[in-house]
């Protein structure tokens, strides 16, 4: 296993720190508001990163084996998480909202790596969710 920190993530291409993650976060929760069909689309977002978060933190964790054998269903994951972002910001959208932490985001056609930092975002999700259900 491989000992990893915070700061060995903030050095890689696309990484969000801590600050702009709460920032993205707020933006999202302020547009969201109290709008019933928005709380539906957002729990959904919640349920995929908190999905795509264990693969996540099982990923150093797994053999090569283990890695092979679950990286099909990890990448579905990924997608669909991708896909609940991107509802929540049409739905935004169409609703008048700017949803421009869909933007800050990215997209992994413009950059391969905003795939990463979609998934990243979806950990940072699945942790401030996590910690709030004590």
């Amino acid at each position: 296993m491989k000992l990893t920190t915070y700061e060995e993530y903030l050095k890689e291409p696309k990484s969000l720190d801590f600050e702009s993650e709460l920032g993205i976060h707020r933006e999202m929760l302020e547009e969201i508001g109290t709008d019933p069909d928005a709380l539906e689309l957002y729990e959904e977002l919640l349920q995929a990163s908190a999905r795509y978060a264990g693969f996540r933190s099982q990923w150093l964790l797994w053999s090569r084996a283990e890695k092979m054998d679950q990286d099909g269903s990890r990448t579905a994951c990924h997608n669909a998480l991708i896909v609940k972002f991107n509802q929540l910001a049409r739905y935004l959208k169409m609703q008048g909202k700017e949803a421009s932490w869909r933007d800050v985001l990215g997209y992994e056609e413009d950059d391969r790596y905003n795939r990463k930092r979609l998934g990243d975002f979806g950990c940072f999700l699945a942790f401030i969710n996590g910690i709030n259900g004590r």
